[in-house]
């Protein structure tokens, strides 16, 4: 697997957020139902996954780039 994969403005957005809600990106996952692959592709772009875009923009008080 390629853990190299740049992270987009969206990416370190949802990042920082989760840093602010001492919140780590599994936590967070488990906590709102979301699968962990999905909110990879938000922060690396790879997938669109604009159901969860919408769901984690909302959920982390980020505009829906």
């Amino acid at each position: 697997m390629n853990s190299k994969r740049p992270i987009t403005p969206y990416g370190w957005a949802i990042k920082q957020r989760l840093t602010e809600l001492h919140l780590d990106q599994k936590k967070f996952c488990e906590i709102y139902n979301i699968p962990p692959y999905r909110l990879s592709n938000l922060i690396h772009g790879t997938r669109k996954a604009e159901r969860y875009r919408r769901q984690v923009s909302e959920l982390l008080g980020l505009p829906p780039s």
